[in-house]
């Protein structure tokens, strides 16, 4: 079995948007919430609309991980409020209660794992991602992309749970190419 890869181009996130969105827009918010907070899948499949809004406005999400059972509070940037408002404006009604990613099977289920690996799988082939994409490669492009943008490292360390640099590093699939630029652009 392959492991999953961050998506670390910047042109094929822009380019899987673009295909989400216009193929289905709960695809498309479950996306840019899942790159945007880096939230395990389970975690993001069971967010209601209950856990991100209060009167309409959107509220820091508190939740317990399912996998490590740490309590964690996540601020929605702007690319995810924007994602589930554009989600949210084409919902007739919704309840607080209601999953945010919600099935068409069943009165209230989320989408399972296995359909938003479905959904990822077929849009990431779609749009010619040749990494194995799946539903950890949102968490992973989340951490990634953190990285490459200069955040401190402790910092993403903490917000992924990882134990130390080299398991995280590992896990983001930070490169040797990554660290020969590295050296080509520091020049002190």
């Amino acid at each position: 079995m392959r492991a999953v890869e961050p998506i670390r181009d910047l042109k094929e996130i822009n380019a899987m948007k673009k295909y989400l969105k216009g193929k289905n827009i709960r695809d498309y918010a479950l996306f840019v919430v899942g790159i945007n907070v880096a939230l395990r899948i389970s975690d993001l499949l069971e967010l209601t609309w209950g856990d991100v809004l209060k009167d309409r406005d959107f509220k820091t999400v508190n939740l317990k991980e399912g996998k490590t059972k740490k309590i964690r509070d996540i601020k929605l940037n702007k690319a995810a409020q924007r994602a589930l408002r554009e989600l949210l404006e084409t919902l007739d009604t919704y309840k607080l209660s209601d999953y945010i990613f919600k099935s068409r099977e069943g009165d209230n289920e989320p989408i399972t794992r296995q359909q938003a690996l479905n959904i990822l799988k077929d849009a990431a082939e779609a749009i010619g991602i040749e990494e194995n994409v799946g539903t950890h490669s949102l968490r992973k492009t989340w951490g990634y992309h953190a990285w490459k943008n200069g955040f401190n490292p402790a910092l993403i360390m903490e917000t992924l749970n990882h134990s130390n640099l080299n398991i995280m590093k590992r896990y983001l699939g930070i490169r040797q190419d990554e660290i020969n630029d590295l050296y080509d652009n520091l020049n002190i």
